[in-house]
């Protein structure tokens, strides 16, 4: 029979089995927190989003524009 020795009083070696042994998985569950977007702040990818609606003729149009002047 082992003799009982306080969590506090064991060795860091032992303290470390022990410890690994309670461990478990997160499974399904991110322990990531999450929090939604901040609507306020600048977000570059929606400023550039006018430029994915144009149609490919007018995209042409203004680059080669923009090359002329």
């Amino acid at each position: 029979m082992e003799k009982f020795i306080p969590y506090e009083k064991l060795s860091k070696k032992e303290k470390r089995k022990i410890d690994q042994a309670r461990r478990q998985t997160w499974g399904e569950l991110n322990p990531v927190t999450r929090k939604p977007t901040n609507s306020k702040a600048y977000n570059r990818r929606k400023s550039q989003d006018w430029n994915r609606e144009l149609p490919p003729a007018a995209c042409d149009f203004f680059v080669c524009f923009s090359k002329i002047s």
